[in-house]
């Protein structure tokens, strides 16, 4: 188990799991959101290639409409 920072929470998540994994076990649609990893904005396409290491910080920031 890696001790990662998600929003500000202290989680523990598992060894070799992608920012995509990481948003699939919590629910959370890729297309409506932008991904910090230590204070760096990560491309939808790096998604699936950055893996999550101990003490990574990552903020998840969604999108919301209005008018």
């Amino acid at each position: 188990m890696a001790k990662i920072q998600l929003n500000g929470r202290k989680i523990s998540v598992k060894q070799k799991l992608s920012i995509t994994g990481l948003l699939t076990k919590y629910k959370i649609d890729h297309k409506k959101v932008a991904i910090e990893l230590n204070g760096k904005i990560i491309t939808k396409n790096m998604y699936e290639k950055k893996i999550i290491k101990e003490n990574d910080k990552i903020e998840v920031v969604h999108f919301i409409g209005g008018g």
